[in-house]
């Protein structure tokens, strides 16, 4: 007997925490880029902030979710700690509401929810609406394995031995208080916890008195899941928010256990329903916390910066600054961070771009050995994005999604292209100019960093394009290909009329001057690649009219790296 029912009591948990988790990640994939947006704005104040932690946990159904993303946006340096700290208040406030809304009977409500999930996932025509469908079936879910720990609970409730074993466990409030936090942090959700604790009080396996403990255990028990995985290591302000929220939960649940034989003996006065007492008592003492909290934010914030001080370490440019593991299950968010690296490597290229041609015009070693350098970490970033996004892909993904992923790793794959041209081609050509001592015509000269100018420029409005899609722009990046495959043709025109006036400098460097600019064509050529999946979706990219239909268009972009 004690066995089934221990059997059936797992069962009804796992499938608890499997609805809730349909829940989050089918609210994270339809919204999953605008909540972060709406977060990001609601940082301004302390209570537009708690007023935006509410809303987001609410409908994520985890405060470590939303202490996870908010963590991000701390770590970055993005907002401040206070404006942070409030939306951990609302987050653990926030969580609270779907425990008020389940601690009635909705078990009826189940079989709605799975029909419209179900039609909304198999028939939906757009992703959002089948995402939509998955939070559907994952309330409904929810609903069930609630039903079925109260069945499970019911027939075993005059069963001596699972009486005695769970007054053993939950007699002493201490014991309780950590057995709560233990659970939360192994499940990762309070709400789980909160609901299984609700469910044993309403079929009089504790007491109202443990139930309570076993509350402020779960709330305990959340905020310990952000520490280890919202912070990263090597810089202690990271740990600023995370520690912050454990701080506040640790004070509340200090302040009230003491106190909780009487709060648990007046509230069974006014709520007799057990389960109904427990989720009224969660909200209550979340709210009580936020109040109690709301207005010493600015000093705790203070406090943790002089105990958590900024570190300031030697970034390694070929490590990944934006790659978030934890974003691989909300696609929206990995992308966004998969393209940000992609901006973070063309930073690097655009540097590498920069330095080469002053090396070519200042004969200066060192940033030749500066420009060698920097494409190892250039190919190390490529690596490590494609493999993110490869990552990603093992996944569900929508036809949007899709082509946003590759389109990430199309354009690492040409800044790689980039930069191997500016290492393996333009390093060598400076190189063999410093070892010559060659020095370009001053008209030579000046045409050349005209022509570096202009491949300079396409290559930032190749990163707008790449982040925002405007067609507009990957018009104007095409038809400034067009335009500089014509300077090109102009400026060897200019360059052989001075060999025929028999110009000594320009004798010398007639070689080097047209690979420089070839050199500089070639990677003009891969930055374009950036407008042609904007152009194609937007179906120009083969209209007549279009700079896209040049024959060379798509095959200059080929790689073409000549050692």
């Amino acid at each position: 007997m004690g066995s089934i029912v221990l059997l059936d009591l797992m069962g009804g948990v796992a499938l608890l925490l499997w609805g809730l988790h349909m829940v989050q990640t089918g609210i994270l994939r339809a919204f999953g880029s605008d909540l972060r947006l709406v977060l990001a704005r609601a940082l301004k104040n302390r209570f537009a902030a708690f007023g935006a932690g509410i809303g987001l946990t609410a409908l994520l159904q985890s405060s470590t979710a939303t202490a996870l993303i908010t963590s991000s946006f701390t770590a970055e340096g993005l907002v401040s700690l206070v404006p942070a700290l409030a939306i951990m208040l609302g987050a653990n406030v926030g969580t609270t509401l779907i425990v008020q809304l389940l601690s009635f009977n909705m078990s009826a409500a189940a079989p709605v929810l799975f029909i419209i999930g179900l039609l909304a996932f198999r028939t939906g025509a757009r992703s959002r609406i089948k995402d939509l469908g998955r939070v559907a079936i994952g309330l409904g879910l929810m609903l069930l394995a609630l039903h079925i720990l109260l069945d499970t609970l019911a027939p075993a409730e005059n069963a001596p031995g699972m009486r005695v074993f769970m007054n053993a466990i939950t007699g002493d409030p201490i014991l309780c208080i950590l057995l709560g936090a233990i659970v939360t942090w192994a499940v990762h959700s309070s709400v789980a916890t909160v609901l299984l604790v609700m469910s044993l009080a309403y079929a009089h396996f504790i007491t109202p008195y443990a139930a309570l403990a076993l509350v402020l255990g779960a709330n305990l028990g959340s905020a310990i899941n952000p520490v280890f995985e919202g912070a990263k290591r090597d810089n202690p302000a990271s740990y600023r928010l995370p520690y912050g929220n454990l701080l506040n939960r640790v004070i509340g649940v200090l302040l009230v256990a003491p106190w909780l034989r009487p709060i648990s003996e007046l509230m069974q006065q006014w709520q007799p329903d057990a389960a109904k007492m427990t989720a009224t008592f969660h909200i209550v003492f979340n709210l009580a916390t936020a109040v109690l909290f709301i207005g010493l934010l600015d000093r705790m914030a203070a406090l943790l910066k002089r105990l958590l001080p900024n570190r300031v370490l030697d970034v390694d440019p070929a490590k990944p600054r934006y790659l978030d593991d934890s974003a691989l299950e909300t696609p929206s968010l990995a992308l966004a961070d998969a393209a940000r690296e992609t901006l973070h490597m063309g930073d690097l290229v655009e540097v590498m771009l920069r330095k080469v041609m002053a090396a070519l015009m200042t004969n200066d070693r060192a940033l030749v050995d500066q420009v060698s350098r920097m494409d190892n970490q250039v190919d190390s970033l490529d690596e490590a994005i494609k493999l993110y996004v490869t990552r990603l892909t093992r996944g569900s993904l929508d036809e949007r999604e899709g082509h946003r992923a590759m389109e990430i790793i199309s354009f690492t794959i040409n800044l790689e292209h980039i930069g191997d041209i500016i290492d393996k081609n333009l390093s060598e050509l400076a190189t063999k100019k410093i070892k010559r001592r060659f020095q370009f015509s001053p008209e030579g000269a000046e045409e050349l960093s005209a022509f570096h100018k202009r491949t300079m420029d396409s290559l930032r409005m190749a990163f707008g394009v790449f982040m925002s899609g405007d067609v507009n722009d990957a018009r104007k990046l095409l038809a400034e290909k067009s335009a500089l495959r014509s300077a090109e043709l102009a400026a060897t025109e200019r360059h052989l009329d001075r060999l025929r006036e028999g110009r000594p400098e320009t004798i010398e460097t007639t070689s080097l001057h047209l690979d420089v600019l070839r050199d500089l064509r070639r990677v003009h050529s891969h930055i374009c690649s950036a407008a042609y999946p904007v152009l194609d979706a937007a179906g120009e990219l083969h209209a007549p009219d279009s700079a896209a239909s040049e024959p060379l268009a798509l095959t200059d972009t080929a790689p073409s790296v000549r050692g």
